[in-house]
């Protein structure tokens, strides 16, 4: 990808004074050829590296398949996230979520509005 990069630049480079000196051809002309040079580079990366993203899709979507059944697990067991301290993580690695008391749920919120 960096090669075709190189190789773009390397083209705009060179042949942009070279069409600039013509007098047959106009700038416009320059430009419109730099244009269509540099759409068919990129439809050229993009046929090569469809066949990859079509596999990463693939993988992506095998996993969340996997994975919604646990996150659904997940929420139903943690509720309402607000209920909760922001997570500790201690030493050892294990992280810790405490569950706010109801006395810390009826405080305001710093903008003065009160979390039902």
């Amino acid at each position: 990808m960096k090669i075709l990069l190189v190789i773009l630049c390397t083209f705009c480079l060179t042949v942009s004074p070279a069409l600039a000196q013509t007098e047959e051809g106009t700038v416009d002309e320059g430009f419109s050829l730099l244009e269509e040079g540099a759409k068919i580079i990129m439809r050229s990366m993009l046929d090569e590296m469809e066949p990859a993203l079509k596999e990463l899709q693939s993988e992506f979507g095998d996993a969340m398949e996997g994975m919604v059944p646990m996150m659904r697990d997940l929420a139903n067991q943690i509720g309402d996230i607000r209920n909760y301290h922001p997570p500790v993580k201690l030493p050892n690695g294990d992280i810790i979520m405490r569950r706010k008391t109801p006395q810390e749920l009826a405080e305001p919120t710093p903008d003065g509005e009160v979390d039902i």
